[in-house]
């Protein structure tokens, strides 16, 4: 048992000097209100990465199994305001929420698919974000516990989201729900698959229309790893270039060697670039958020057949949805969009933004200025871990909610 705890204390000491060279290298900008509280934050994370590499590469426990245990962190104490039950819609596992508080009608009801890239994230992760939302907007919420990576390759992560979510428009009126008051919700990937299940549903004769979708900074394409937030934010915590391309990777199970030439764009081809341009183009992205600096790129990259079949999901609209076809975003509900200055996906959202609005969509956005990618998975946790940002942008969920 000695040896065992001078092991596991020598490669923490290890472990911990590697990532403290890497977090000297972050760059917060210097105006940043809470720079060190961000730094700290970003340590600690990529010390969990590292520790949980160097566990895997020593047959202990494998990284994802310890990421996901880091992840869902400690249980809040009982809520005696919510009613909370744990139901299998159609085999998917899920958590409701319901307010103890008494109405004269039929609640909103609000699905939650929680962020993780697929691979881990749980209802235990965010619970205390869905129990703050059923508390504060008085609606039925459900926590979506889709399937996650390898076990379950992609996509069953997104079939998961989509059966919960036709099985609880069909069942609401069992849970004191308005089927035509039903709002999409998800953060980071969950936002992804928030976009892809509104999609899904345009067409569907079965079931009423959503009431809306809720993307909080989201990923939604995979085609331009260059667009100014991807160079400016491009080594600011937590969601750093390189590692959201990897993350990706390893949730489809790809090979890693082909970072640099993915994030180059050689994966796609002179016709793929034309389509997506009137989609992607930096001009779609206001003046505002090029201030801090874009340089644009210059002749494409040489396009790889080989590079384009590996990333051939990346394209897909299940994975992108900014790449999906005008006929279906033409169709897509009323939608709030949070994006963060300090996020490489902030210009996923702004462009998406822009694509729904030019279809007429009626877009709500909330850019938090002093935001960074999973600020408001951490303004739930208490004062520990919670950014202004995340306050803020809790309170803006909040408040588009109650008018739905």
């Amino acid at each position: 048992m000695a040896l065992l705890f001078t092991i596991f204390l020598v490669l923490t000491l290890f472990v911990a000097m590697v990532f403290y060279y890497e977090h000297s290298t972050a760059k917060i900008p210097p105006g940043f209100s809470e720079r060190k509280k961000l730094y700290a934050f970003h340590y600690i994370m990529n010390f969990g990465f590292g520790m949980a590499m160097v566990l895997d590469k020593l047959g202990i426990v494998s990284e994802v199994s310890f990421l996901r245990v880091i992840m869902d962190g400690i249980p809040p104490r009982e809520d005696k305001r919510l009613v909370i039950k744990d139901l299998i819609f159609e085999k998917v596992q899920v958590r409701l929420y319901q307010p103890k508080t008494s109405t004269t009608g039929q609640r909103r009801g609000v699905l939650y698919f929680h962020g993780g890239v697929g691979r881990f994230g749980s209802i235990r992760a965010y619970e205390r974000t869905c129990r703050y939302l059923a508390r504060k907007t008085n609606s039925v919420v459900v926590s979506v516990g889709y399937r996650l990576a390898p076990e379950y390759p992609y996509p069953t992560q997104f079939h998961d989201c989509l059966t919960a979510t036709i099985h609880f428009m069909k069942t609401a009126q069992d849970y004191g729900v308005d089927p035509a008051r039903i709002i999409v919700c998800g953060d980071s990937s969950g936002g992804t698959l928030t976009a892809a299940v509104a999609q899904a549903l345009v067409n569907r004769k079965d079931i009423p229309k959503l009431r809306a979708q809720i993307l909080i900074y989201p990923f939604l394409q995979a085609a331009d790893f260059n667009l100014p937030s991807y160079q400016q934010n491009a080594r600011i915590p937590v969601l750093i270039r390189e590692r959201t391309l990897i993350l990706g990777l390893k949730y489809l199970n790809k090979d890693l060697s082909a970072v640099n030439t993915l994030l180059e764009g050689s994966h796609i081809s002179a016709k793929g670039r034309q389509k997506y341009q009137k989609w992607l183009s930096v001009d779609n992205i206001p003046h505002e958020f090029k201030t801090r600096g874009y340089i644009p790129p210059g002749p494409p990259a040489p396009y790889s057949e080989e590079l384009y079949e590996l990333a051939k999901p990346f394209l897909e609209p299940l994975f992108s949805p900014l790449l999906c076809e005008d006929s279906v975003i033409a169709q897509l509900p009323e939608t709030f969009i949070l994006t963060c200055e300090y996020d490489v996906l902030r210009d996923d959202g702004l462009l998406y933004k822009k694509r729904l609005e030019d279809h007429g969509i009626k877009v709500t956005l909330c850019h938090l200025e002093e935001g960074f990618h999973g600020t408001v998975f951490l303004a739930a946790y208490g004062k520990v871990t919670t950014f202004q940002s995340g306050i803020k942008g809790l309170e803006k969920i909040t408040k588009f909610l109650r008018l739905m």
